[in-house]
């Protein structure tokens, strides 16, 4: 009964995630067709990066906690990339060490940058729905697999 609603956990936090990855390529590609300004874009995409990232960091804990290790280490690639993709290299100083990347603001989109980094961003994105379309499948199958032995 536990494995059945862990899957459905699964199934609505990465279809949470799919949403938030749909919503950045629609500002993305609304500011390329130039439908909205670049302030508007950047002010929509980074107020969701955040639930986005907490998203995936809640649905790796829940896996590994419950022991689906292989979904768990499914994920974790797409966890360390939103982790470690925004920084820089340059690290403020702050009292416990190094200034975290979302304290330096590096995992916000720049509004002055945006244009330039345009198809970038929406590459980026891209390979993310890619990703993340892949493990809601996985996440479908082993949902209704376990639907079915729950109920045979």
């Amino acid at each position: 009964m536990w494995a059945l609603w862990t899957w459905l956990f699964s199934f609505f936090f990465i279809l949470a995630i799919l949403i938030i990855i749909g919503f950045q390529l629609v500002c993305l590609i609304d500011l390329e067709y130039d439908y909205i300004n670049p302030y508007d874009s950047a002010s929509r995409i980074n107020r969701v990066i955040l639930p986005e990232f907490i998203t995936q960091g809640v649905l790796c804990f829940i896996l590994l906690i419950t022991g689906h290790w292989l979904m768990c280490f499914l994920s974790l690639p797409y966890l360390y990339y939103n982790a470690t993709s925004r920084v820089r290299g340059v690290a403020m100083v702050w009292p416990g060490g190094p200034c975290p990347w979302y304290l330096q603001g590096e995992h916000l989109v720049d509004v002055t940058e945006i244009y330039n980094q345009l198809n970038r961003e929406k590459k980026k994105r891209f390979v993310k729905i890619i990703y993340m379309i892949c493990l809601f499948i996985f996440s479908l199958f082993w949902l209704l697999f376990n639907l079915e032995e729950e109920y045979d």
